[in-house]
């Protein structure tokens, strides 16, 4: 008989094999993967195949979830949730009780916030913020060349902001 340590992760799928991770003390499903440079602060959640690596942090009471993934210095926290086949990565920030799911990706500098969700295949990257109760969804681009686009309400399309240095 072996001492497995199980935690329930409210998924649907009751307790699972998981570990507290070394670096924060947050619940870890055996099935994802963190890495030991990656930060899960004590109430913070990784499970399915979910995979953070490198610097990335998922803190406060955020979770990882699914096949997604977050990785390089990205930062996930307050109750935000990335699930799905999503991204986070480079410095991007997902905070609040943000939602990054499905395909889509959030990356650069970009920051998704308050209660906004990011699903589809859409990408909101570079300087970008998308904040209040906006969804970006579908296809959806929302970023520019260095220049700080605002998503603060439903949007479905194209932002891209774009600087001419004539």
């Amino acid at each position: 008989m072996t001492n497995e340590t199980k935690y329930d992760f409210q998924d649907g799928k009751g307790p699972v094999a998981a570990h507290q991770h070394p670096n924060g003390g947050g619940w870890v499903a055996d099935t994802a993967k963190v890495a030991d440079t990656a930060y899960v602060g004590p109430d913070a959640q990784v499970f399915g195949n979910a995979w953070v690596s490198d610097n990335a942090q998922v803190f406060d009471s955020a979770m990882v979830s699914g096949n997604a993934q977050v990785f390089d210095s990205a930062k996930v926290s307050g109750n935000a949730w990335v699930s799905g086949n999503a991204q986070v990565f480079d410095s991007a920030k997902v905070f609040g009780n943000a939602w990054v799911c499905d395909n889509a990706r959030v990356y650069d500098s970009a920051k998704v916030f308050g209660n906004a969700e990011v699903y589809g295949n859409a990408i909101v990257y570079d300087n970008a913020q998308v904040s209040g109760d906006a969804i970006v969804s579908g296809d959806d681009l929302v970023g520019g060349l260095g220049v700080m686009a605002i998503c603060a309400g439903q949007y479905h399309g194209l932002i891209l902001s774009i600087t001419n240095s004539d």
